[in-house]
């Protein structure tokens, strides 16, 4: 098997440890193939949206990290239908975005959130 080094913050190494003590890994390796392979299924998923669709993106992330949401939010402004911000506590937000329109932008605008740091999750259900 290829060696890969990868950084990463504090935080997300001790998150790491965490869900490979919870989850029963026998090491990081593991994990993290386990972890690349979920991506790689979610990728293929949203690969898969073509044409007109009708979603839901939630987003959540920490309460400073307005700003990348706000950006994304107007970026795709012509697919948004409704836009729901709430404080989900400890800290964090929700967003729910109500899409309608073509599939590859709403696609486009999951994968965007997702490359933004600070964010903490992303989930996109096609309706």
């Amino acid at each position: 098997m290829t060696i890969v080094s990868v950084s990463m913050p504090e935080s997300m190494a001790r998150t790491m440890r965490e869900i490979q003590r919870s989850h029963g890994f026998t090491g990081t390796s593991e994990l993290v193939r386990s972890a690349l392979r979920l991506l790689a299924a979610d990728a293929r998923e949203k690969e898969a949206v073509a044409g007109p669709v009708e979603a839901v993106i939630l987003v959540t992330h920490s309460e400073e990290r307005e700003e990348p949401v706000t950006r994304l939010k107007h970026r795709f402004e012509e697919i948004v239908k409704t836009h729901i911000h709430s404080k989900a506590g400890m800290g964090t937000c929700a967003e729910i975005f109500l899409i309608e329109g073509d599939g590859a932008k709403a696609t486009s605008m999951a994968k965007a959130f997702q490359r933004e740091e600070g964010i903490k999750a992303v989930k996109m259900v096609v309706l």
